[in-house]
């Protein structure tokens, strides 16, 4: 073949079958068996084709891009352990199909409604990932409003027009407290995320429930903001209390191992004195001293569910709601029998 850009009518003739078949191959639509599919995908890929987005856009008015906005400091991307692995999940299905990720990071909810409404009024998306859900979340009529299709990771609180890709938070935390429990741990706090983010609130929630279960009055709780900085302060307080906690339930992995840090600079030793768990189930968390009981979720086939779901939305479709694998506890050694 020359230097000349391979097209679809390439692969088609390389791979046997029709330009309609390669056409909805690519595109990720039915219409041809799986075989054939994969046949027609590993012949684009020898051949190097690359998708058109200027001809395809032109012919059927769309971007082939989905959003996503994150409000938060940028230099807390890589720290976060959700997002990278959210996002791979994400380009693990647009890329296959010749579409783009355009991502923002933005300091907060202000510069989040412009990027929203950036997005939608330069045509620069077809649709967006909404996160981070808050109690009556505005964003919810803003992107009804300008016609932004969307999908959002959970349910949100109120009336919402767009399909939610949902993780249940609860077992995964009644479980973790539950463990306690069984360990002999009636003193259990809670470092909690932000309660106007549903997530936070929704793990604060949990435990309180896991605890009345048991026939425990709820421990002394902190409210933090999900950053190992976060985590630290919050562990600070709980362990000056004059009766302090044998266990904390943190919401997620980062301020569990940050809080984990504090225990240790104070003298206590973990699990013997103060038995801790997170959620997440980040990759550090196994090989930290002593490894973290933590409850394991899936963000990478979290961001596939949403970004299949997003791009069955934009091509016309009608796809309700989703639930992924809830959270399962995974016990390792930063949790212990109650000290006597």
């Amino acid at each position: 073949m020359s230097n000349r850009r391979p097209t679809i009518a390439d692969v088609a003739a390389y791979a046997g079958v029709s330009v309609g078949a390669v056409s909805f191959a690519l595109n990720g639509r039915p219409g041809v068996g799986e075989e054939t599919r994969k046949r027609i995908l590993d012949t684009a890929r020898e051949l190097g084709w690359q998708p058109s987005h200027g001809a395809r856009s032109l012919s059927t008015s769309r971007s082939f891009a989905l959003g996503l906005v994150l409000a938060r400091a940028p230099e807390s991307i890589g720290s976060d352990p959700f997002f990278p692995a959210f996002i791979g999940g994400v380009e693990a299905v647009l890329a296959p199909r010749g579409q783009s990720l355009v991502l923002q990071v933005v300091p907060d909810a202000e510069a989040e409604i412009a990027g929203y409404r950036r997005l939608g009024g330069e045509s620069r998306v077809d649709g967006v990932f909404l996160t981070d859900l808050r109690c009556s979340d505005p964003r919810l009529s803003l992107l009804t409003e300008i016609g932004l299709p969307a999908v959002t990771l959970n349910r949100p609180d109120i009336e919402s027009g767009f399909p939610a890709i949902c993780l249940d938070d609860r077992p995964g935390i009644a479980t973790a407290v539950g463990h306690l429990v069984g360990l002999g741990h009636t003193r259990i706090a809670h470092v909690a995320g932000p309660t106007e983010l549903l997530h936070g609130r929704g793990r604060h929630e949990a435990w309180t429930a896991a605890l009345d279960e048991a026939g425990l009055a709820p421990g002394p709780v902190v409210e933090s903001d999900f950053t190992a900085a976060g985590g630290a302060a919050a562990t600070r307080e709980l362990l000056g209390l004059a009766e302090r906690p044998t266990a904390i339930v943190y919401a997620n992995d980062l301020m569990a191992v940050a809080g984990m840090a504090v225990a240790h600079e104070r003298g206590y030793v973990v699990p013997d004195d103060l038995s801790i768990t997170g959620f997440d189930d980040m990759e550090l968390s196994a090989h930290v001293h002593p490894a973290l009981t933590t409850v394991r979720t899936d963000p990478f086939g979290w961001g596939r569910a949403a970004a299949r779901v997003l791009l069955d939305l934009v091509e016309g479709s009608d796809p309700g709601d989703e639930d992924v694998t809830p959270g399962t506890l995974v016990i390792r050694r930063s949790t212990g029998s109650a000290p006597g």
